[in-house]
């Protein structure tokens, strides 16, 4: 199956990516991965991305469609995948409709959208606690802590700047501008599927591949 994985920050589609990946037997596919590992093989496109990273900025459409692409003719992909990551808006999805149609003679199977509502978003994302010294991230809700003292090594815990509650509504509210319309085109497409995203991990996980297996028939 080639697969879409769309959901707000905090939803948890890095972790359901990698499950029902694995269940389908396919490469789970994201751009940070995609990204890092251009950047790491020093790669014409992995130079020419550092470029903008290194600065902050945004890598342009061209050159993240230019990585996706090289990823997606990699053997591993050629019978399926899941994407994580891309597309994040409507003519990066256009691109990669006509892409799949031209170089392979192929299309999606279907866009699987992971559907929280945001004071649980803001919930998850700003309550996390980070040490400082081994990098393990906390919960104040979720772990049973009653100091700002990480567990495993004694460090201090903080959080981080994008954790923050005003930061966390912002990145949803860019998010909801860049991806409403993507929601939306894929619904016309006739293949987006959404899942609730809250609780267990392993509960969302069942919902995914139930929500999966209805919709192959």
């Amino acid at each position: 199956m080639r697969i879409v994985l769309v959901g707000p920050p905090g939803a948890g589609k890095g972790t359901q990516a990698q499950f029902i990946a694995s269940h389908l037997s396919v490469p789970k596919i994201s751009t940070g991965d995609i990204f890092r590992a251009n950047v790491s093989g020093g790669t014409e496109l992995g130079r020419l991305a550092k470029q903008y990273m290194d600065r902050g900025d945004l890598v342009p459409d061209e050159i993240t469609i230019a990585m996706v692409r090289d990823r997606l003719s990699e053997d591993d992909a050629r019978h399926g995948f899941l994407l994580d990551g891309f597309p994040r808006n409507v003519p990066q999805a256009q691109t990669l409709k006509k892409m799949l149609d031209s170089e392979w003679n192929a299309k999606l199977d279907l866009v699987l959208e992971l559907v929280v509502d945001e004071d649980e978003v803001v919930r998850r994302l700003s309550g996390r606690r980070t040490c400082g010294q081994c990098g393990k991230i906390w919960h104040v809700d979720w772990d049973d802590k009653q100091d700002d003292i990480c567990d495993d090594c004694g460090g201090p815990l903080f959080q981080r700047d994008d954790d923050r509650e005003d930061v966390v509504r912002h990145r949803l509210e860019v998010y909801e501008e860049q991806t409403a319309p993507l929601v939306s085109f894929y619904a016309d497409e006739g293949i987006l599927v959404g899942i609730d995203a809250t609780g267990p991990v392993e509960v969302v996980t069942e919902r995914a591949l139930e929500a999966i297996r209805r919709f192959r028939g």
